[in-house]
């Protein structure tokens, strides 16, 4: 009886880190929870639900995160290692990646001739 109460303590506390490490994540990445949920194909109530403790977090899930994130899992689940697998992802130029292939050829082109102006102005700014 001892050994299934240690247990059960065992993997809520094992739990309860993941979600605090998932949550180190996102605030770490700048990352709101609606597009996290979003990018790991989950919805923002659940992963209200998983950092709060109210839910559990299935191993499609924290692969997703891994994967999606560059999150190292060894980290993810034990709290060993470093956070990220590799270099941290650049979500800013992610985003603008996204939006970038949403857009049709005629505002594609006005997109770059605009980040070229700005790239002129900020060159310009720097000389002086």
């Amino acid at each position: 009886m001892l050994q299934a109460a240690i247990s059960v303590y065992y993997k809520y506390m094992v739990a309860e880190e993941v979600r605090e490490r998932i949550k180190l994540v996102r605030k770490t990445l700048d990352v709101s929870q609606r597009e996290f949920a979003r990018r790991v194909y989950i919805s923002q109530t659940l992963l209200g639900d998983i950092e709060l403790g109210n839910r559990n977090i299935n191993e499609r899930t924290i692969q997703l995160i891994c994967t999606e994130f560059n999150v190292n899992k060894n980290w993810l689940l034990t709290g060993d290692g470093e956070i990220f697998a590799g270099p941290k992802a650049d979500l800013q130029l992610e985003n603008l990646v996204d939006i970038f292939n949403q857009l049709d050829k005629d505002m594609r082109d006005y997109l770059l001739n605009q980040s070229k102006g700005l790239l002129k102005i900020q060159k310009d700014k720097t000389k002086k």
